[in-house]
């Protein structure tokens, strides 16, 4: 009886086998060819302004001493890096129209200069950098006593 049994599951194998072996080799693979085309578009960013922001200024400005420092920070507003090339700064208003000193102040006789200019280069997404303007009055020789008191506008530029 063992051995009908043993013999039963060796056919039984023989022939799942052979029926296995039939059906995967009888197997047929159809396929179609064909070509496509078709098109897609993508979006090319846009810088965004930097925004310049200036701080306290320190010192006095007066005839012929070391003028007064003003810190600034210029941020990167944008979602991606931007290269910032340099930033200058002008005796002018808020929307750059040149400053009108008070009558009998000599606009000639201020200048405005970057003493620490923030480092060329990228600045990623939402960082700042920072820079200093110094103001200094020229000592003319000239009574200057219009310019006392007088609030001089700055207007930084980053490019």
């Amino acid at each position: 009886m063992v051995r009908t049994v043993h013999r039963s599951k060796k056919r039984v194998i023989l022939a799942l086998l052979a029926v296995f072996t039939f059906a995967g080799g009888g197997i047929a693979f159809a396929y179609w060819t064909s070509t496509g085309t078709g098109a897609g578009a993508a979006k090319t960013g846009t810088s965004t302004l930097f925004t310049i922001i200036g701080q306290t200024p320190v010192g006095t400005i007066a005839p012929g001493n070391a003028g007064q420092t003003v810190g600034f920070t210029v941020t990167n507003p944008s979602g991606s890096p931007q290269y910032l090339t340099a930033v200058t700064v002008a005796l002018a208003g808020p929307t750059g129209t040149p400053w009108v000193p008070p009558t009998g102040c000599l606009i000639a006789d201020y200048t405005a200069t970057i003493t620490t200019a923030p480092p060329a280069g990228d600045i990623l997404a939402g960082d700042s950098v920072t820079g200093t303007a110094t103001v200094t009055l020229a000592n003319t020789e000239a009574n200057q006593n219009p310019c006392k008191g007088a609030d001089v506008p700055l207007y930084f530029t980053a490019t």
